[in-house]
């Protein structure tokens, strides 16, 4: 069995909006979440002091104010980003069968913050006073776990865990089990909350993040020849996919198509990619391969885009290796300019974004793109730009070499 998946429902929670409707408004004008972050985060001694928070976001608005306190702040934005897409999709629980609906759910570390205040907890007052909520809290599969138990599916339930990577494989995993028949729908995407001190101070030491902390909108910079290194942010990002007889049957909203999904591993560095970009290369030709297109299709790629020194050459390798001239002619944007990295998340958002694009025929801009690299060298549109895109991509790549490509065709 080879059953074609299309997308009924998009759920993102972001720092620019929450649902469809605000994160498309925000992303299609250039809107950026990006800020200082350092009034409520302790930053003291790091010399990294942004990122891209939802200071907006309350879990209150999604989730039963008691259930929430229970929960970690990453579960809470999977909950929420669910929730908005399982309500787009209008999938009502009497419409389906709950045995066939499951849920995938990627996060790159899972419950960091209830891990952080236990930590604080254990060393002040003791093993007593350990919250009997920490376990299931932290644990990343809480995520796919909440998520099926929130909304009663039944189905297929696990979390993944591929850095960067992870709610993009969630997506495409997802994807390729409703094409084998294993399920008729899935709940599939992520989300990420790690916003913390000691999170800055690692990815601070490691040299992977902007320090542009006075001119924060300016920070995230993917393929310009200043970059230097990704602004985090926190979020989540949802769709629904069901076999297109699923939704068929019960009358749902086709926003488009998942045609591929290809994964690889890089095999050469646990936190650089390749330089001429194969790992990804490879993610990219078995995603094209899967969707039956040619490159001369792709009209439009959502590029990982980190802005890091190392990943934006690499990705731009990638992808002339993956379409060869072709690729001169295609409409590259990285979403990150906006909203940063999400890390875990950042798939799940992306492939909304995508999804968005296609839907509106428009491609938003890279945001401050203003010096060209010679090592980043094809179109990464500077400028937003109005445009039919029948067939995009959607590439997400993470720490352990580990790639992930989903590939979109437009609605029939």
């Amino acid at each position: 069995m080879d059953r074609r998946v299309v997308v009924t429902g998009l759920g993102p929670v972001t720092s620019i909006g929450e649902g469809k409707d605000a994160f498309w408004a925000a992303l299609s004008e250039g809107r950026s979440g990006i800020c200082r972050v350092d009034d409520r985060i302790d930053l003291e001694g790091i010399d990294v002091l942004i990122g891209a928070p939802t200071p907006a976001f309350e879990p209150a608005t999604y989730i039963d104010p008691k259930k929430a306190r229970r929960l970690d702040r990453s579960s809470q934005l999977a909950l929420a980003a669910a929730k908005l897409a399982i309500e787009d999709a209008r999938l009502n629980s009497d419409d389906v069968d709950g045995d066939r609906v499951g849920v995938v759910a990627g996060t790159g570390i899972g419950g960091l913050l209830t891990f952080e205040e236990n930590f604080e907890i254990l060393r002040e007052k003791g093993p007593r006073r350990i919250s009997p909520f920490f376990v299931p809290r932290m644990m990343p599969n809480a995520l796919a776990g909440e998520i099926s138990i929130a909304f009663g599916l039944r189905g297929l339930n696990f979390g993944v865990v591929s850095a960067c990577a992870s709610s993009a494989h969630a997506i495409g995993v997802a994807a390729d089990f409703i094409r084998m028949g294993k399920a008729d729908c899935v709940v599939a995407g992520g989300a990420e909350s790690v916003m913390l001190r000691i999170t800055y101070a690692g990815f601070a030491r490691m040299g992977a993040v902007s320090r542009r902390n006075d001119e924060p909108l300016r920070a995230s910079r993917p393929f310009d020849l200043e970059r230097d290194g990704f602004v985090m942010g926190e979020g989540g990002g949802f769709l629904v996919l069901e076999s297109a007889e699923h939704a068929e049957r019960r009358g749902a909203t086709v926003y488009a198509e998942l045609a591929g999904f290809g994964m690889s591993a890089d095999a050469t560095h646990i936190t650089a990619p390749c330089e001429d970009g194969a790992g990804q290369r490879r993610a990219m030709l078995l995603a094209i391969e899967q969707a039956g297109i040619q490159p001369e299709e792709i009209d439009y790629i959502n590029a990982h885009g980190t802005s890091t020194p190392l990943n934006d050459p690499a990705e731009t390798q990638a992808i002339k290796g993956a379409l060869g001239e072709v690729a001169r002619e295609i409409k590259i944007s990285s979403t990150k300019s906006q909203i940063g990295h999400l890390l875990g998340a950042a798939g799940g958002v992306e492939a909304v974004a995508t999804v968005l694009s296609m839907l509106h025929g428009h491609i938003p801009a890279t945001l401050n793109y203003e010096i060209p690299d010679p090592a980043c060298d094809l179109d990464y549109t500077p400028s937003a730009v109005s445009m039919e895109i029948d067939v995009a991509l959607s590439n997400s790549f993470g720490f352990g070499g580990q790639n992930a490509t989903l590939v979109f065709k437009r609605a029939e």
